[in-house]
C-alpha cells in the first residue's frame, strides 16, 4: 500500500487497496492501469491527489472547525437548510488557497504527465473520488463533479479545487446523510488523467450484468456520440448492445441485441471563457448510425469480462473512443451496487390486475408497479414543490435531484436510457422508473392519478388512474425438484432474463411470431422482395423501420436472431426449443406489406400455415431467412442450446421435405447437436406417431390445436367454447397414445399447450402418464411445480 503522507500518487503506484488514500474511482483507475494495461486494456495515464492532500488543504486554511459548525445538527431532509449549509461550505473552500508545497507538487506532476504525452499543456480530465465512494453497498453515482478538457497549469489547479468543492454539493451532503457517512471522515481525492478525445468520437457506460434483473451472463454496453456525460446524465437515448458472456469467452461473437438510440445531441470541447464543453445537435446521418461497430462492441465486451474477473464481482464501467486515433479506452470502473449482493434466493412477480387507458410508453427500469399522483417538475429550481409519495415527472434528472427522488413512488423522464442517472438511482432506491417517455411533461398533468407499470420487460407503461396489481413473493429455496421437467412458454425476448430466475429446465416453446410481429413488424417477403415493390408509400414505411439496414433481408435475419438469441442466452445452457413461424394467412396479412403476399382464406386456422408454407415456392425465401437466423444464433452466437420445432406438420412427407430444406439452408439435423422436434397437434401426428418419430427427434404436444381438431371445435368461436377442452376423454386418449410411443422410442415428449398452466388436474394427469416435460406460462411455473411435486409422490 502507498505511504500515508504522500500528496500525489501516480496511477502506477495505486492499487485497489488504496481506497482510503484516493477513493474508489482513483483506486480502481490505478488498479487497472497497473494490472490490466499489460492485458491489453487501455487506461489513460495520470495521477491522484491523496486524502493526505485534502486534510492538509483543510488544515492549512483552518477550515475543519468552520465546516463542523456549519453541519452541526443539520437535517439534510430539510431542503432549505441543506441548500444554505451547502452554499456556506462551498464558499469557504472556494476562497481558500492551496499551500505552496501542495500547489507545486500538483503542477510538477501535471508537467511530467504532459511530457509523457509529448506536449506542454496536456488536455486532462479531473475526476472527483471520495474515500467512501464506490463501496459494494453505495454507488455515489454522480454525486461529485468531473471536469473535462482542462489544459494549462492555472486551469488544472482551478479544476482540482472545484472537485474538492463538489464534496459539499447539496446532493453529496444529502447522499452521505442518507447512507450514514460522517461528513468529516470522508476525504476527496482528485484524479488527473489524460483526456480521451471522445468529443470527436463516442463514449458510454458498460455494466457486466443486466441492469434490470441482475442477470449475470451478459455485458450491457450503452454509447452515444461525443462525451460520455450525455449518457450518464440521461440527455440522450443511447445505442444499446448486449453481449453474452459465456459464449464470448468461448470465442464466439454473441452480440445478442443491438438497439439504435436517437442520440440527437452530443457534448463537445470548446474554449469560450470559462466554458470547456458545449452541447450541440447531431446530424441525422450520425443519429442513424451505431457509435460502435461489431468488432469494437466485442472488444469492450472482452475487456468488461476481464475487469469483472479481476475484481471478482459485477462492475459499472465507463468507456471512451478517441475519434482522432480510433482507440478505445476504459476511463473508470466501480462495483455495481444494486444487484451485486443478491444471490437469487427469492423471486417476486408483479401482475397488473386491471386494464386502463394507456397514456405513455418508455423504457422500463426494474420490474415493479406503483401508482400515485403525478408531479411535473420542469427544472431543479422547483424541486421544493415535490411532496413525498408523488410520482416525479420531468425531462431528465441529474445528481442534484437525488434529494427528492428518494421520496418518489415512481419516476418518469422524457430523456435517458438504461444507464442514465434516473435509471441508476431508481434501481438503488428500488422504485419503478420509465425513461425516454416522449412528451411525458405535457401528457401528464400535476395531480393526475396514474399507474406506472414496469412488469412486462423492456417497455414501461403509464396508465390513467389507480389500477389494482398483485405481488407474488417466492422463496426459491423452498421450491421442490421434480422428475418431470418444468419448462417455460415464452415469446418475449424482453423478459428472457427475468424468466431465467424461475426454477425451470429451459424453454419448451419459444414462439417466433411475437418477435416478428412486435420487433420486425414487416412481412418477410416484403423485405425479401423490397427492390421489386411498386408501392412507394409502402417502401417509405419499410425504410423508416429498417434504418441502418441497406439490405432489407439482413434486417429480418438480424432482428429475429437477436430476439431468439436473448431468449436462448437467458436460459443458457438449458435447452430452448424454438418453433418456426406459425402465423395464419390472416395474421401474416396484418404485417406491413402482408396484404401484397397473403391469400384470403375462409378458414385460416386450418389453412396455409406451418410446414405447408415452408416448402411452398412462394414462401420458401422467408423460411430460408428463418433458418439463417437460427443458424446465426447457434453458430455465430454459440448458443447451441437452441433446438428447433416444426409446427402444423400434417403428413410424414411434409416433415421429410422440411428436414431436407433445413439442411439445404445450413441447419442439418444431428449435426453439432441440433435436434428437430415436431409439434404434435393434429390427429395424424398421433395416429402416425411412430413414423413421424422416424423423421424427428421428438414431439411437443400442442394441446390447444390438438383439442380443436379432435373435437371439431373452432377455438376462436365463443359460441361453442363450453363444449370441451383438453380434459375431454378423447383428447386424453390421444395424449396417452403419443406419450407411450415416444417413451417406447426413447425420444423427447413434452407438452407446450396452455392446459397444464390452467387446469391443475390436467397437469396431474400428465404426470401419471410419465410425460418428460411440461412447458408452462411463466406466471404459473411455481404454482404448477408444487402440484407436480405433490402428484409425483403418489405415482
Amino acid at each position: 500500500m502507498a505511504k500515508q503522507k504522500k500528496y500525489i500518487l501516480w496511477f502506477k503506484e495505486i492499487s485497489k487497496k488504496d481506497v482510503v488514500l484516493v477513493g474508489g474511482k482513483n483506486a480502481s483507475l490505478g488498479e487497472m492501469f497497473s494490472q490490466l494495461n499489460k492485458k491489453g486494456i487501455r487506461v489513460p495515464d495520470g495521477f491522484a491527489t491523496t486524502s493526505s492532500a485534502y486534510w492538509y488543504f483543510l488544515e492549512a486554511n483552518k477550515l475543519l472547525p468552520k465546516l463542523k459548525k456549519i453541519f452541526k445538527n443539520l437535517d439534510a431532509r430539510n431542503i432549505g437548510k441543506l441548500q444554505k449549509a451547502g452554499k456556506e461550505a462551498r464558499n469557504l473552500i472556494i476562497r481558500a488557497e492551496f499551500p505552496g508545497d501542495l500547489k507545486e507538487e500538483i503542477l510538477k506532476a501535471y508537467r511530467i504527465l504532459s511530457q509523457k504525452y509529448k506536449t506542454t499543456n496536456l488536455s486532462i480530465a479531473a475526476r472527483s473520488s471520495a474515500t467512501a465512494e464506490d463501496l459494494p453497498t453505495a454507488s455515489f453515482a454522480g454525486q461529485h463533479e468531473t471536469y473535462l478538457n482542462i489544459s494549462g497549469e492555472k486551469e488544472v489547479l482551478i479544476a482540482v479545487k472545484k472537485c474538492i468543492v463538489s464534496l459539499f454539493l447539496d446532493r453529496a451532503i444529502s447522499y452521505r446523510a442518507e447512507k450514514g457517512f460522517n461528513h468529516f471522515k470522508v476525504a476527496l481525492s482528485v484524479g488527473v488523467m489524460k483526456m480521451v478525445r471522445s468529443d470527436v468520437g463516442s463514449a458510454g457506460v458498460i455494466f457486466t450484468l443486466d441492469t434490470e434483473t441482475g442477470f449475470r451472463d451478459v455485458v450491457l454496453i450503452n454509447g452515444s456520440w461525443g462525451l460520455g456525460e450525455m449518457v450518464v446524465k440521461g440527455r440522450v437515448v443511447p445505442d444499446e448492445f448486449l453481449v453474452h458472456k459465456p459464449t464470448l469467452k468461448k470465442g464466439f461473437s454473441p452480440i445478442i441485441s443491438r438497439v439504435l438510440g436517437t442520440k440527437r445531441r452530443k457534448l463537445i470541447y470548446i474554449n469560450k471563457g470559462n466554458k470547456t464543453t458545449e452541447e450541440i445537435a447531431v446530424s441525422r446521418r450520425k443519429q442513424d448510425k451505431f457509435v460502435l461497430n461489431d468488432k469494437e462492441v466485442l472488444q469492450l465486451g472482452k475487456w468488461a469480462c476481464a475487469i469483472e474477473d479481476h475484481y471478482g464481482f459485477p462492475m459499472d464501467i465507463e468507456w471512451a473512443k478517441d475519434g482522432k486515433t480510433g482507440e478505445l479506452f476504459i476511463v473508470q470502473a466501480r462495483p455495481e451496487t444494486i444487484h451485486a449482493s443478491k444471490i437469487g434466493q427469492s423471486y417476486n412477480q408483479y401482475f397488473l390486475k386491471q386494464k386502463g387507458k394507456l397514456l405513455l410508453e418508455g423504457e422500463a427500469i426494474g420490474s415493479k408497479i406503483a401508482f400515485g399522483k403525478a408531479k411535473v417538475i420542469p427544472n431543479i429550481a422547483q424541486i421544493k414543490n415535490f411532496r413525498s409519495g408523488e410520482i416525479l415527472v420531468t425531462e431528465m434528472t441529474d445528481p442534484d435531484w437525488t434529494s427528492i427522488m428518494k421520496q418518489a413512488k415512481a419516476i418518469i423522464t422524457e430523456q435517458g436510457g438504461r444507464t442514465c442517472h434516473a435509471a441508476i438511482v431508481s434501481r438503488e432506491l428500488g422504485i419503478p422508473c420509465i425513461v425516454g417517455a416522449d412528451n411525458a411533461t405535457r401528457v401528464l398533468k400535476t395531480g393526475r392519478m396514474v399507474t406506472v407499470d414496469c412488469s412486462l420487460g423492456q417497455t414501461g407503461r403509464v396508465f390513467e388512474g389507480q389500477l389494482k396489481f398483485e405481488i407474488r413473493k417466492y422463496n426459491l429455496k423452498k421450491i421442490p425438484k421434480t422428475r418431470t421437467k418444468i419448462m417455460i412458454n415464452t415469446s418475449h425476448p424482453d423478459v428472457a432474463f427475468l424468466n431465467s430466475f424461475l426454477p425451470s429446465s429451459g424453454v419448451g416453446l419459444a414462439r417466433e411470431e411475437f418477435i416478428i410481429a412486435s420487433q420486425i413488424k414487416i412481412h418477410p417477403l416484403a423485405l425479401y422482395n423490397f427492390s421489386k415493390l411498386n408501392n412507394a408509400d409502402l417502401k417509405r414505411k419499410i425504410d423508416k423501420l429498417t434504418v441502418g439496414y441497406s439490405d432489407k433481408k439482413e434486417y429480418f435475419i438480424d432482428k429475429l436472431s437477436q430476439g431468439i438469441g436473448k431468449i436462448a442466452a437467458g436460459m443458457y445452457p438449458k435447452p430452448v426449443i424454438v418453433r418456426f413461424s406459425d402465423f395464419k394467412s390472416n395474421e401474416y396479412a396484418q404485417l406491413l406489406g402482408g396484404d401484397v403476399f397473403e391469400p384470403e382464406e375462409s378458414n385460416p386456422m386450418i389453412g396455409w400455415r406451418g410446414a405447408s408454407r415452408y416448402y411452398d415456392q412462394g414462401f420458401l425465401p422467408a423460411f430460408q431467412m428463418e433458418c439463417q437466423a437460427i443458424k446465426r444464433v447457434r453458430e455465430k452466437f454459440g448458443l447451441k442450446n437452441v433446438k428447433t420445432m416444426v409446427p402444423f406438420c400434417r403428413t410424414v412427407e411434409e416433415g421429410k421435405k422440411v428436414i431436407l430444406l433445413m439442411k439445404r439452408f445450413g441447419l442439418e439435423r444431428k449435426k453439432d447437436g441440433l435436434e428437430v422436434y415436431v409439434m404434435c397437434e393434429i390427429p395424424s401426428n398421433v395416429i402416425l406417431a411412430d413414423k413421424f418419430l422416424d423423421v424427428f427427434d421428438g414431439m411437443s404436444i400442442g394441446s390447444n390445436d390438438l383439442t380443436q381438431l379432435v373435437l371439431g371445435l373452432d377455438r376462436d368461436s365463443a359460441l361453442i367454447s363450453s363444449i370441451g377442452d383438453e380434459r375431454d376423454e378423447a383428447v386424453k386418449e390421444m395424449l396417452k397414445t403419443v406419450i407411450a410411443v415416444c417413451k417406447k422410442r426413447k425420444k423427447y415428449c413434452g407438452i407446450c399447450g396452455e392446459a397444464p398452466s390452467y387446469f391443475p388436474e390436467f397437469a396431474e394427469f400428465l404426470v401419471s402418464q410419465g410425460i418428460e416435460s411440461m412447458s408452462l406460462n411463466p406466471d404459473t411455473v411455481i404454482k404448477t411445480t408444487l402440484i407436480v411435486a405433490k402428484k409425483e409422490k403418489h405415482v
